[in-house]
């Protein structure tokens, strides 16, 4: 089983930046596509970024385009979320999330099996 297990979340200042961090278990991680999701309080869970297996391809939800870059290191087993310029309304939770890459990269969270536990993200004005 694909065990995720998300770090580096924190509160932060309009304007700073965090690095969130995605642990994952065995030896499997490179044979899966990997995204981040996000949810904020009274609202639903929203796509932010993905990136292919090999790392060959990046998507990202208009919102954090420019801001954030996700990657990933195979050889670690590890998949990253470089956060710059946060915003107040990029306060959430924030989840990495694992799809079979058998299947065509998806921005959508029901295509997603494996999920973290999350971290919190929150942003001071």
């Amino acid at each position: 089983q694909v065990q995720l297990v998300e770090f580096g979340g924190g509160l932060v200042q309009a304007g700073g930046s965090l690095r969130l961090s995605c642990a994952a278990s065995g030896r499997t991680f490179r044979r899966y596509h990997m995204a981040w999701f996000r949810q904020a309080p009274g609202k639903e869970r929203e796509f932010v970024a993905a990136i292919s297996w090999s790392g060959g391809s990046s998507y990202y939800a208009d919102s954090v385009t420019g801001r954030f870059t996700i990657s990933r290191d195979n050889g670690k087993n590890t998949l990253y979320l470089q956060m710059n310029s946060l915003k107040p309304e990029d306060t959430a939770v924030y989840h990495c999330a694992a799809q079979h890459r058998d299947t065509t990269v998806s921005l959508g969270a029901g295509n997603y099996e494996y999920w973290g536990r999350g971290t919190q993200v929150t942003v001071s004005s």
